[in-house]
């Protein structure tokens, strides 16, 4: 399933990126339905790349229940970000990534003053017959954790 965000930032791009990919941001981030496990970031010359792995807390209905086959669905995210804003969002169910992934490119870029970042991505669920349905139960609850992330990005580096 194909999903997009654009979220804006009252931030310069550098702002944005290093807020994105600092640990400490996230470990102080509360979204809903996570609690986040482990949180490690790889800067290098060419891109900074953090890596996330959450514990999913909420409740799971029961097409989620059976396609996990009673494991805790543990949720691995990974964000590689370029100097100029440009990258990969990775993210995948732990017990078994290839039943349950997604990926979305990345742009983060000056907007009016401020910064944009946009996501075009696709979350796949590969389970015959229900795949598609899952996919349209699971996306909601990304997106809206995308939201939630950029706003408290927002408001963490007005108030820095």
């Amino acid at each position: 399933m194909r999903f997009a965000a654009e979220h804006r930032f009252a931030a310069p791009v550098d702002a944005v990126i290093a807020g994105l990919t600092d640990p400490e941001f996230h470990r102080g981030l509360q979204l809903p339905d996570l609690k986040l496990l482990d949180v490690d970031v790889q800067p290098d010359q060419s891109e900074t790349v953090l890596r996330l792995r959450y514990d999913f807390v909420g409740h799971l209905d029961p097409l989620a229940r059976r396609l996990l086959g009673g494991r805790q669905l543990t949720w691995l995210q990974e964000l590689r970000l370029d100097g100029s804003g440009t990258g990969r969002l990775t993210f995948a169910a732990e017990a078994d990534p290839r039943r349950l992934h997604g990926r979305a490119d990345v742009t983060i870029e000056p907007d009016d003053g401020g910064t944009r970042r946009t996501l075009d991505g696709e979350l796949v669920v590969e389970v015959p017959v229900v795949g598609r349905n899952a996919e349209r139960r699971i996306a909601p609850g990304l997106l809206r954790r995308l939201d939630i992330e950029a706003a408290a990005l927002d408001q963490h580096l007005r108030s820095a």
